[in-house]
């Protein structure tokens, strides 16, 4: 039988117009009320959620609005990621994106995976 985990990794690569970024989230704040350490690892048009003011139309009824989950998410202690190489093709800086995103590359959710965490893809 496995050695059971305590990490969640998620990574996302929808956007703000698919209902699975609100999904995600929704999930890796259930993972942290199970009593997982989660970080979420932001891909390709995920970036666009951590945009200041990117999401805060966005509601995928009957889910949360999407700015109260990664809003939540953060509170809770949640690690959010952007990948850099897509953070610069999108022209952003860190001072357009929502305060509490890290810009990095894939390293450290490399490492949270070869230290046993589970991980979902979005």
């Amino acid at each position: 039988m496995a050695e059971p985990t305590e990490e969640l990794v998620v990574v996302m690569t929808h956007g703000a117009d698919h209902e699975l970024s609100s999904v995600a989230f929704t999930i890796a704040n259930g993972g942290m009320t199970a009593g997982l350490k989660v970080s979420v690892f932001l891909t390709s048009a995920a970036v666009d959620l951590v945009r200041k003011g990117g999401i805060d139309l966005t509601h995928a009824a009957p889910l949360e609005p999407l700015a109260s989950l990664v809003r939540d998410f953060l509170t809770r202690g949640g690690t959010l990621w952007a990948c850099t190489p897509c953070v610069k093709a999108r022209g952003y800086e860190e001072k357009d994106l929502i305060d509490g995103v890290i810009v990095t590359g894939a390293s450290p959710m490399h490492e949270r995976i070869k230290a046993g965490a589970a991980t979902l893809s979005f």
